[in-house]
């Protein structure tokens, strides 16, 4: 069960217009604390990220699987979202519940590190064009505020000033 905070946090994202995907991005960010706290493990990142997408559907959150992937995701995913959308929601079964948690407290931490989470992302990048990855950014930087702007310059003047050196 998500905390609070969490359903919070992506419904505040969801009034202010933001995509699904961000809405759920609070999700898998709560996965990954999980697992750098302790509370349990996983076999890998894709599986970390799995988790906390499924807990997404489940909160509410209008996320369709990606085109790109197995009948089996899909299938699991239009699940998750069926359920999601009904209000009366039914509770988890104590049993599966149960053994699922002891299966995931077994598996490594290693998952949520910070090199494995740069090693998913870099590995997801690649698979994506390079139009498709300009236009991410040209439409981040279009979406940031100035702040946020400003920051942005600044961190990659530093990059920039940290590859000369």
């Amino acid at each position: 069960m998500p905390e609070k905070e969490v359903i919070e946090r992506a419904q505040k994202d969801a009034e202010e217009g933001k995509s699904p995907s961000t809405q759920a991005g609070e999700f898998v960010r709560e996965e990954i604390r999980h697992i750098r706290e302790g509370k349990h493990g996983a076999r890998s990142t894709k599986q970390a990220i799995a988790i906390g997408l499924s807990k997404a559907r489940r909160a509410g959150v209008k996320l369709p699987a990606s085109a790109g992937s197995s009948r089996a995701t899909q299938r699991r995913a239009s699940r998750d979202l069926a359920r999601g959308q009904k209000r009366g929601r039914p509770r988890p079964s104590r049993k599966r519940s149960r053994a699922v948690s002891r299966v995931l407290k077994h598996e490594g931490r290693a998952a949520g590190s910070r090199k494995a989470l740069s090693k998913q992302a870099n590995a997801s990048a690649r698979k994506r064009s390079a139009a498709a990855r300009s236009a991410a950014a040209r439409k981040a930087a279009r979406t940031k505020g100035p702040r946020q702007r400003s920051q942005a310059a600044k961190k990659a003047a530093r990059t920039r000033a940290g590859r000369r050196t």
